[in-house]
């Protein structure tokens, strides 16, 4: 768990770090542009970050399950090199989640390569570019959807398996145990959802 933690951390010190720099520098600026290689490299930061983000939240929720439902198996099952495996996928599946349409958005624009935002996103992107690209639209938001929806459900399905497991415990103090090692993690993804 602590190893899950410190990269939760980590990563939000990153994610955090992706766009700020940049918001303050704007905000003391009087040009309100960012280049066009920035925006670029700032979109696929925080959306890497983002999609990471997405995966510890799955990873956290599966090793909260495991500590609940299966307290006596979890050290054999949870080993060092599993967690290894999990932290290293989240962050591997992370960056290479919207590597192939960020590269093709960026071959895509003409015109301007001046935006005015301080955060890239996706819709400003594309209406640099000369052509409506339907099929990368649908694309991009078929990958964020997915990206938001797998992750969510997962965590869906680990949270009812906690919550039948703590249902069942017979003493009051022990479902309250239970909830609480649960609360600070629903709290979290329950916020990272409702953005």
């Amino acid at each position: 768990m602590y190893i899950l933690l410190a990269n939760f951390s980590f990563l939000e010190i990153c994610y955090v770090t992706s766009t700020v720099p940049s918001m303050l520098a704007n905000f003391l600026s009087d040009t309100k542009i960012i280049s066009f290689s920035g925006c670029f490299l700032q979109f696929y930061f925080f959306f890497s970050l983002g999609s990471t983000e997405c995966f510890f939240l799955g990873a956290m929720a599966f090793d909260l399950y495991l500590a609940i439902c299966r307290p006596l198996r979890y050290p054999t099952i949870m080993t060092r090199r599993l967690c290894n495996i999990l932290v290293g996928s989240c962050w591997v599946l992370g960056f290479l989640w919207f590597l192939i349409p960020i590269s093709v958005i960026s071959q895509m624009t003409c015109g301007s390569r001046i935006i005015d935002h301080f955060l890239c996103d996706p819709g400003p992107l594309l209406a640099l570019t000369c052509t409506r690209a339907p099929l990368l639209e649908l694309t991009s938001s078929t990958l964020s959807s997915l990206l938001l929806f797998i992750p969510f459900l997962f965590i869906v399905g680990c949270y009812a398996l906690v919550l039948r497991a703590v249902l069942r415990v017979p003493s009051a103090s022990g479902r309250r145990k239970a909830f609480s090692t649960c609360g600070s993690h629903l709290a979290v993804v329950s916020l990272f959802m409702a953005q």
